[in-house]
C-alpha cells in the first residue's frame, strides 16, 4: 500500500463513530459581537534605496510633501528624488469592546513599485472605519518576513517582501458604540448552521435555566440562530460564560469534501451509500519504438537507412466488480478499501455515485 492510500485509509477509518460534545461557546457567536475592520493611506520610511520611484509613484511624492508641509517644512516646487519611501496601505481589525489606549496589531502592504519594505518605519497614519471616523492610530517599525535579494547576473525571492506587519502598532483612540449590557435579548449565531444543532443548544440551555433560575430562556429561530431571554440581575457577562460553557452534540451534515489536487477525500459521518455494483479499471497504452537498420548491398551507391519499426498494445488491469453498500462509515470505508484503488480512483468513483444518484450527501469538489 502507497504512502498516500495508507493516508487515505487512517483518514477515513478513524474518523469519529458519534459526535462528541462540544462547548456551546465553541460553536456559536453572539449577534452583533464583531471585528470591525480599519484601513489608512501612510509612508513608511527609512528604507534603503528600496522605496517607490517618483516616477511611477507620483502619489507618494505628493503624500512626502503635504507630510513635510504640514511640519513646517517648505517643499513646494522642490523636485524630490528620494526613493527610501514608499506608499502602504494600513489595515487593522478593531476587536469588539476594545477600550481607548488599548493596541491592535496592523498589516500594511506597498501600492506603489516598492521592492522591498524590511527596515522601514511606518509614520503615524490614521486608520478610519466605515463611519469615517478615525478610531486607531498606526506608527512603529515594520516586521518583514519576505526578502528580495537581486544582483546582475541571479535574483533570490523568498515571501512577499513589499507585505509587513506592525504588532500592537496601533493605539486606539475611539471606541465602537455598543454594549452588551443594554440587552435583553442575545442572539446566538452558529457556526455551522443546522436545524437539529440549533434545537440541541436550545434544549440544552433551557435544561441548564430550569434549574438554575426556574424557568425556560432560549428558543431556536431558525437553522442560524438562537434567541436568550437574559434573567433579571444576571450580567450579560456572566451569563454568556454560564450558558456558553454548556455542552452540546452537533449534528454533522452528510457531506463528502473532495480536493482533486491533492487527492484528499473526507468523508462524514452520515454518508451512506445506496447498495450498488461497481469496477473500475484502467486502460495502460504502451508504445515502443525498435528501429531496424538497413544495409546496402555490396558494391552498389546505396546507403546505410533506419526504417522505423514502432510497437504499440493496449492492456487493461483486472476489473472486479464488487458491491458496496454504506450502511455506516465504516463500512462505507472497508468497501471502498477492499476495492483497492487510489485516491484518483476513489474520487472519480464517488462523483459517479453521486450521478447515479446511489450517494445520499453533498458532494463538493475543490
Amino acid at each position: 500500500m502507497t504512502a498516500r492510500r495508507l493516508l487515505l485509509a487512517v483518514l477515513l477509518a478513524f474518523l469519529p463513530a458519534a459526535a462528541e460534545a462540544t462547548r456551546i461557546k465553541d460553536v456559536t457567536t453572539v449577534q452583533g459581537v464583531r471585528d470591525n475592520q480599519l484601513i489608512g493611506y501612510g509612508l513608511v520610511i527609512g528604507l534603503q534605496g528600496t522605496g517607490d520611484t517618483f516616477r511611477n509613484a507620483p502619489f507618494t511624492e505628493q503624500a512626502l510633501k503635504s507630510m513635510l508641509d504640514r511640519m513646517g517644512v517648505a517643499v513646494r516646487g522642490v523636485p524630490m528624488r528620494s526613493q527610501n519611501v514608499a506608499a502602504v496601505t494600513v489595515t487593522a481589525n478593531l476587536p469588539p469592546f476594545v477600550g481607548i489606549g488599548s493596541r491592535i496589531d496592523v498589516s500594511l502592504g506597498s501600492i506603489g513599485d516598492a521592492t522591498s519594505l524590511r527596515g522601514g518605519t511606518l509614520v503615524v497614519t490614521p486608520l478610519t472605519g466605515g463611519d469615517g471616523q478615525v478610531y486607531a492610530m498606526a506608527q512603529g517599525p515594520v516586521q518583514v518576513s519576505g526578502l528580495d535579494v537581486q544582483g546582475e547576473g541571479a535574483q533570490l525571492t523568498e515571501g512577499v517582501a513589499t507585505a509587513g506587519r506592525i504588532p500592537n502598532g496601533a493605539l486606539v483612540e475611539r471606541r465602537v458604540p455598543g454594549s452588551l449590557e443594554a440587552l435583553d435579548r442575545i442572539v446566538l449565531e452558529l457556526a455551522n448552521p443546522d436545524y437539529r444543532t440549533a434545537a440541541r443548544i436550545a434544549d440544552a440551555v433551557n435544561e441548564y435555566a430550569q434549574g438554575r433560575w426556574g424557568r425556560r430562556i432560549a428558543a431556536e429561530r431558525d437553522l442560524r440562530s438562537v434567541v436568550l431571554e437574559r434573567p433579571a440581575g444576571v450580567g450579560a457577562t456572566r451569563f454568556l460564560a454560564e450558558v456558553g460553557n454548556l455542552t452540546v452534540e452537533p449534528d454533522v451534515p452528510a457531506r463528502v469534501v473532495v480536493d482533486q489536487r491533492t487527492g484528499t477525500v473526507v468523508i462524514g459521518q452520515n454518508v451512506r451509500v445506496s447498495t450498488v455494483a461497481l469496477t473500475h479499471g484502467n486502460v495502460a497504452l504502451r508504445v515502443q519504438e525498435n528501429p531496424v537498420v538497413v544495409q546496402p548491398n555490396p558494391f552498389s551507391d546505396g546507403v546505410t537507412a533506419e526504417v522505423p519499426n514502432t510497437f504499440v498494445a493496449a492492456e487493461e488491469d483486472e476489473a472486479r466488480l464488487a458491491i458496496v453498500e454504506g450502511t455506516d462509515l465504516q463500512t462505507l470505508v472497508a468497501g471502498l478499501n477492499r476495492i483497492g484503488l487510489a485516491p484518483s480512483a476513489i474520487i472519480s468513483i464517488l462523483e459517479t455515485l453521486k450521478t447515479a444518484g446511489a450517494l445520499q450527501a453533498e458532494l463538493i469538489v475543490q
